[in-house]
């Protein structure tokens, strides 16, 4: 910083002169800025030889302003005054979250959900802005480690070298059925009642198809796989038209059950869904994308969203009631 010509003069040397001449003190102005009475002292000789001019009148006790020494004081309050307004606007500028969050889901977290979610983003955040983008599970993980994602939102997490996971929830999953199935009016569905019962899957390759199937085998029941797609709402549309039966997760079928066109019975297993959200290790999310999980955690649980307590369906049989 360059004043008066070709003297160089720091923010701490503005500081310093400013509170000497207002605490009309040498000592006292030095101990305010943490340095010794000679070391404040040589500072304003070398001051005044630099400029060629003396600051002060030290005839006088207390001494007083120079001519020049006014100019330089006013000059220092000015500067210091803007530079203290300057950092005023920065720290308003810090606290300000804005920025955009490149979330990328699978669809099974619901688009409703998802909207609700941007909608609260922004009435908390107006300045910042929320994406999503709806992917297969591998395409989330590739979108993540290419750093076209911030987040991402996947079931059956796994973290790796490259991604870590942060614990969402867990969803807790039913069999699904149309109102007309024979299934639908019981209030609780045995395991082996599925046996060889027409079934609508997810595509081999997704995890959620894998847990499903580890959790059928381990209690040894197969089911005839009539149908298999790589998306919840295809799945849900034909368990809807009477095509089979499924085992999906109660949560995302909130809309369907509430217009009787689904039926949601509990199993008399516990099977659970974990969701997880991936990002790359290492990397440090922006202030947006900090607030954005702080969001996150003031979410309901399973319990609040998605309570299980049996309620009669169109058809007299129970479905689990999801608010």
């Amino acid at each position: 910083m360059m004043l008066l010509g070709h003297t160089s003069m720091s923010f701490e040397h503005l500081l310093l002169f400013r509170d000497i001449v207002q605490e009309r003190s040498v000592s006292r102005g030095a101990a305010l800025n943490g340095v010794s009475q000679p070391a404040a002292s040589q500072h304003l000789r070398e001051l005044e030889d630099r400029m060629g001019v003396t600051m002060l009148d030290r005839s006088t006790r207390p001494f007083t302003l120079t001519p020049a020494g006014k100019i330089y004081f006013q000059l220092c309050r000015d500067v210091l005054q803007r530079y203290e307004e300057f950092q005023v606007v920065l720290e308003s500028l810090k606290a300000e979250v804005e920025g955009t969050v490149r979330i990328a889901s699978i669809y099974s977290v619901g688009i409703s959900e998802m909207s609700r979610l941007k909608e609260e983003f922004s009435r908390r955040f107006p300045q910042a802005n929320l994406e999503v983008e709806y992917l297969r599970p591998d395409k989330i993980y590739e979108a993540v480690l290419a750093d076209r994602a911030d987040l991402g939102f996947v079931s059956y997490p796994q973290a790796s070298r490259l991604l870590a996971v942060i614990p969402f929830r867990a969803e807790e999953m039913a069999v699904a059925a149309a109102p007309s199935h024979p299934l639908a009016r019981r209030m609780l569905v045995k395991l082996a009642d599925l046996e060889g019962c027409d079934f609508i899957a997810f595509d081999e390759d997704l995890p959620i198809r894998q847990g499903i199937d580890r959790f059928l085998r381990e209690h040894g029941v197969a089911v005839n796989v009539a149908m298999h797609f790589d998306n919840l709402q295809m799945i849900k549309e034909a368990v809807a038209l009477g095509s089979g039966i499924s085992i999906l997760p109660v949560r995302p079928l909130r809309v369907e059950i509430e217009r009787g066109r689904l039926v949601a019975i509990p199993i008399d297993a516990e099977l659970l869904r974990p969701i997880g959200i991936i990002h790359r290790r290492r990397k440090k999310l922006h202030r947006a994308g900090q607030c954005f999980l702080e969001l996150l955690k003031l979410q309901p649980g399973p319990a609040e969203a998605s309570q299980t307590e049996p309620q009669p369906s169109a058809t007299g049989g129970r479905v689990p009631m999801v608010r």
